[in-house]
């Protein structure tokens, strides 16, 4: 009870801070923090789309920052064609991102292990490589977003304050929808497929089916954080496909502490900010960052929220 108890009280900070933040910047006119904080949340809901699969679901894909990219660019290529209407940008970024999904979870799921991997992989690489090739909308260069979506008055993205709380509502929604299809009928059947596969068929569940429709929810959810990530940089470029960017939200899940609902919250802030403060003091930056995540990963186990069930319990 009392390591649920400082889990819950340190997850309960962490929210009030960031619902918080605005305030903070506005009373220290501090907007560097606002801004840093943004793109934490909305790497925060991508990490997050990626738990579902590969925290609840035990598929290990390498390949989620694909979705980022779809999401970006859908909003970016309707930009450039004259479509600024958000109320087409978003479900067009969530459209695409699906179908992407649909396609790569109907193959990568006739596999398991390291197969499934390499699978998302590859066409999370494939998707890069469109990208890149696009030159009409930039190419390698990338595509310049010159207006953010329009909501016809119902919301400014260019307002630093609206647009962050657009994004962390966005964050907690996608949070409270996971949590319902973790605790519905069909989420309790997708975990017992991590489990145990063989079981679940065994006694009529059609697993390939229930995979699949995790897959593409988990996708469709990093669409909307790739649609909001093009609108907070006003840019959208091959390079976030890039697999090196999926290993980043499985460092974050996985930091956070995987088949948790706040943890990819958590690993998130923390990942990020240490990649703030480490790149201020020296451009080797990744050299010290590897190794401390390693030693967390290492001798952390469960992540953020399992050290802080097992300091309650201590």
């Amino acid at each position: 009870m009392k390591a649920f108890t400082v889990s819950k009280a340190v997850t309960a900070l962490m929210l009030v801070g960031l619902v918080l933040l605005p305030l903070y910047s506005h009373l220290t006119g501090n907007i560097f923090i606002l801004t840093l904080f943004t793109r934490i949340i909305i790497l925060a809901l991508a990490a997050a789309s990626l738990n579902l699969i590969m925290g609840f679901g035990g598929m290990m894909s390498f390949g989620h920052a694909a979705y980022l990219g779809i999401g970006g660019y859908a909003v970016g290529m309707l930009a450039q064609e004259g479509v600024g209407s958000g109320f087409i940008q978003f479900p067009v970024a969530l459209a695409a991102s699906a179908a992407y999904a649909l396609v790569i979870g109907a193959l990568s799921l006739r596999t398991r292990g390291v197969y499934f991997i390499m699978i998302t992989l590859a066409f999370a690489q494939m998707a890069y490589y469109v990208a890149s090739g696009l030159a009409r909308y930039g190419g390698d260069d990338g595509l310049t977003v010159y207006q953010r979506s329009d909501f016809s008055g119902l919301i400014n993205l260019s307002n630093r304050t609206q647009f962050y709380y657009l994004c962390l509502a966005c964050l907690f929604g996608v949070i409270f929808l996971i949590w319902r299809i973790v605790n519905s009928r069909f989420g309790l059947v997708v975990q017992g497929l991590r489990s145990n596969e063989q079981r679940m068929q065994a006694i009529g569940f059609p697993a390939k089916r229930y995979q699949l429709v995790c897959f593409v929810i988990s996708g469709t959810m990093c669409g909307l954080a790739g649609a909001l990530l093009a609108n907070n940089t006003d840019f959208v470029s091959p390079a976030v496909m890039y697999w090196t960017r999926s290993g980043d939200l499985m460092v974050m899940v996985i930091l956070g502490g995987m088949g948790t609902l706040f943890g990819p919250i958590m690993g998130a802030v923390v990942f990020l900010l240490l990649e703030e403060f480490l790149s201020q003091i020296t451009e080797y930056w990744a050299l010290i960052m590897g190794p401390l995540l390693l030693l967390i990963v290492l001798f952390g186990r469960g992540g953020i929220m399992g050290a802080l069930g097992r300091a309650g319990r201590g």
